[in-house]
């Protein structure tokens, strides 16, 4: 053989993996982006100063208002305990708080920001939510994640980030105050209660090349394994274009550039989010997608803060499956909002849904008539028996990166294989739910990959 022939053969060994053929290198996930993905139900816990108000929660009039009695803050029987028991009863892996909102009020013993739990009577001035809170998810095994809102803060007339702009020195040095502000509070958040599952800066954070804090070398600093979300230098995960709780299909975990990068904004807002809501399956990032929701949205309202009056707007389960169906099962991580009430806790009829919802979460999927797993382009699903399903589960094994392209689902039915659903997204999971129909066994056939698939479950059910 000749030298040149054999560097060739070479190469294409070196690129082969049981002799098909690599196209490129696939993104892969961080640890921290499997834990997120693997927990596949998260809530964001949101309380601030105005849920103490007695008045319906206006967004736009809030993040220019102050507020006027700060000791309105009295959460006589708070609970964090509570909280995190029932969205363990969900099923919930990750547990988010606002330790900062458009308030610009901090949940916790802020030494750099005196706007904080240290200047009320409550506790006399000794409280700290934010380390009740982490301690009761470490309690109930849910991974703590902290929400720090910088973009508002209406105290000291923070909007979009900026101090409102004068061109005076003084609007120069006040903005320099509350940029060292939040980092200084993004390094207390960091450094003091332990690891954390994930950071989330509402409507991002501006670094230092937009006139923002530098934040990210603070978070980097303290928490080495931690979902960053977000600044124009780094996302680790992309919001899905809507807050309703589902995502679009297909729903890539994959994205062509750093989402939040500001070159890259008019691509992102074009069409209606569309590229935040699909992904990109040539994209070189691994940036998967959240779904949003508050579980007080029902019937025209949206609201993430507790306010009186409102426990009719609790979303009926029927929608919250309709959610779980649209964000799990397209291979998206569902963030719930539940806000405490101005007693300090979750309000009954939120913890009655949220175990329900848990409840038929386990019904459903708790228990597969038969699962498999393997690699190769052809799975087969044996059967007890000639058995009625109405739900197809598949997942690939994402640490080797989303291979898969286009996919078909069969089922043998009277001794003939029948088509039972195609698709082309598989990811952490896809859920395929499809009209009951007696079937004595299943096929996964995998039609175009850019490697070798690796399917870490391919599952049947009926209920």
């Amino acid at each position: 053989m000749k030298k040149i022939e054999l560097l060739f053969l070479l190469l294409f060994l070196a690129l082969s993996v049981n002799g098909q053929v690599k196209e490129r290198m696939l993104p892969l996930p961080t640890q921290a982006q499997l834990n997120w993905q693997g927990a596949e139900l998260a809530v964001l816990v949101s309380y601030d100063l105005h849920v103490f108000d007695g008045v319906k929660y206006n967004q736009a009039y809030n993040r220019i208002t102050p507020i006027p009695d700060i000791n309105i803050f009295n959460p006589e029987q708070l609970d964090t305990d509570q909280w995190i028991r029932s969205v363990k009863a969900m099923g919930a892996g990750i547990a988010i708080l606002t330790a900062t909102h458009e308030t610009g009020f901090a949940l916790y013993q802020s030494d750099v920001n005196p706007y904080c739990m240290k200047a009320l009577k409550w506790k006399d001035g000794k409280g700290d939510i934010v380390r009740d809170f982490v301690n009761s998810c470490r309690k109930y095994g849910v991974q703590p994640g902290i929400y720090i809102g910088i973009r508002w803060n209406s105290f000291l007339g923070v909007h979009d980030f900026i101090m409102p702009k004068d061109g005076t020195k003084f609007q120069e040095n006040r903005q320099i105050f509350y940029n060292k502000m939040c980092e200084g509070m993004t390094e207390e958040l960091m450094s003091r209660y332990g690891d954390l599952a994930i950071v989330w800066y509402d409507g991002g954070g501006h670094g230092p090349e937009l006139g923002g804090a530098d934040i990210l070398p603070i978070v980097e600093k303290y928490q080495k394994n931690i979902i960053f979300y977000h600044n124009s230098q780094r996302a680790d995960i992309r919001w899905g274009g809507s807050e309703s709780g589902m995502v679009s299909y297909p729903c890539w975990g994959t994205f062509p550039f750093p989402y939040s990068h500001s070159k890259s904004q008019d691509i992102i807002f074009k069409d209606n989010f569309k590229l935040l809501k699909t992904g990109d399956p040539e994209g070189k990032y691994y940036m998967p997608a959240m779904s949003d929701a508050p579980l007080r949205g029902y019937n025209g309202r949206h609201e993430w803060f507790w306010e009186p009056g409102d426990d009719a707007h609790v979303f009926p389960l029927e929608h919250l499956m309709k959610m779980y169906y649209g964000s799990v099962g397209r291979n998206s991580t569902l963030i719930l909002g539940v806000t405490p009430d101005d007693r300090g806790l979750l309000p009954d009829v939120d913890v009655a849904r949220l175990k329900e919802f848990g409840d038929e979460i386990q019904r459903r999927f708790g228990n597969p008539i038969a699962t498999t797993q393997g690699e190769g382009k052809r799975l087969q699903l044996k059967l007890p028996a000639t058995i009625k399903i109405n739900a197809i589960v598949i997942a690939e094994d994402i640490r080797q990166g989303e291979r898969v392209r286009s996919y078909k689902v069969e089922g043998k039915v009277n001794g003939k294989w029948k088509t039972l659903a195609t698709g082309s997204c598989i990811g952490h999971k896809r859920i395929e739910e499809i009209e009951p129909i007696e079937v004595s066994a299943l096929r996964l056939q995998i039609g175009e990959s850019l490697d070798l698939p690796v399917i870490a479950g391919f599952s049947v059910y009926s209920y």
